[in-house]
């Protein structure tokens, strides 16, 4: 029986439900990939396609360099603001905005002075950054 893309098979995946206040951030990056003090927080694996599930808490001021995946990814804006490149189109987001970027497709994030921003990403395969005139 398939209902709504899930299949009545029996998942690898573990139940999990928590709340952002809850969340166990990593320690912040030094910058050599996110922007400097960027924290994440994995959340979960696809065992099948490696594709990851993780909350990613930019600083404010932060500045995402160019770069692209090789796979989809699907992210929403959960708190702050920002603006993102997405090819030639550029946008300035708010809390609750969906983002979906194709793989291949150039991006950076942006982040405003005013304050930090959590975004919650699921990416359709492994992750691989690679950056454009870096």
């Amino acid at each position: 029986m398939i209902f709504l893309g899930c299949t009545s098979s029996k998942s690898q995946t573990n139940p999990l439900a928590v709340n952002l206040a809850d969340i166990q951030w990593g320690k912040p990056g030094d910058g050599s990939i996110a922007p400097a003090g960027t924290r994440t927080a994995l959340q979960a694996t696809d065992p099948k396609t490696g594709g990851v599930s993780y909350y990613a808490w930019f600083p404010a001021g932060g500045f995402f360099d160019q770069h692209w995946h090789t796979y989809d990814e699907y992210a929403v804006l959960i708190s702050g603001s920002l603006t993102i490149s997405l090819g030639q189109e550029v946008y300035d987001l708010e809390p609750g905005a969906f983002i979906i970027i194709p793989g291949g497709v150039h991006r950076y994030w942006d982040i405003p002075e005013t304050g930090d921003a959590i975004i919650l990403v699921k990416r359709m395969g492994p992750p691989d950054f690679h950056f454009v005139d870096r």
